[in-house]
């Protein structure tokens, strides 16, 4: 409902760098020689090596991320990321959600649905787990039309910006169409006020009636 926090986590996990082509910078000794920086000098002065060791993370792994975090933004939720290569071991142990898990990264929702593996994460599925509300008015207008060029009304309706889907029923009520109002989050009488001066205005529409819902979810991608 309004006003929830959302966050989710997204757990990755990075590879140890094992490599000798990154050294630290070089700095003049006292004695005119060189050393490493953080290196122990020749006498014996200077800092220890660090064994801190280098972490990165793949290139598949770090899209998925950006992606999460920027869809995170639009659809106002928090995205906490675990990199569990540095978490401890225990916190990794008692991760209950990573259970069975075989591909990185995870993408966790608050309710324990996830999303596993670079190649899930399309931004139709991170939506799908990011539930957002609408910005604007979507309304549904069912209406009764009498035979004529059904062609001519389909083409009319799509012509509407308003008109986001069109779809052809049978029984009682002949097309549902799909409206949307962009920036008018509350506003039902700019709904009721086109259905009745535009939709009703085709000739051969014989009634029509509208359903303009009190809060809207989306687990589509939409707009920034």
């Amino acid at each position: 409902m309004p006003g929830e926090p959302h966050e989710l986590t997204l757990y990755v996990q990075s590879k140890k760098a094992v490599t000798s082509f990154y050294q630290p910078a070089v700095q003049a000794s006292p004695m005119g020689t060189t050393v490493m920086a953080g290196a122990a000098s020749p006498t014996g002065e200077g800092g220890a090596v660090s064994d801190t060791p280098v972490y990165f993370l793949s290139d598949d792994q770090s899209r998925a991320a950006a992606l999460v975090e920027e869809l995170g933004v639009r659809r106002g939720y928090a995205v906490k990321i675990v990199d569990i290569s540095k978490a401890g071991r225990l916190e990794r142990l008692v991760t209950e959600h990573l259970r069975g898990v075989q591909n990185f990264p995870v993408l966790i929702s608050p309710n324990g649905h996830r999303l596993e593996g670079c190649a899930q994460f399309t931004e139709e599925a991170i939506c799908a787990m990011m539930p957002a509300d609408l910005k604007s008015v979507r309304a549904f207008t069912y209406l009764k039309v009498r035979g004529g060029d059904l062609d001519r009304i389909r083409r009319l309706l799509e012509s509407y910006p308003e008109v986001k889907e069109l779809h052809f029923l049978t029984g009682d009520w002949d097309i549902l169409v799909v409206l949307e109002f962009p920036g008018s989050t509350k506003n039902k009488r700019i709904v009721l006020d086109f259905v009745t001066e535009r939709i009703r205005a085709i000739p051969e529409v014989l009634d029509t009636s509208t359903i303009v819902p009190e809060y809207s979810v989306s687990k589509f991608p939409i707009s920034a």
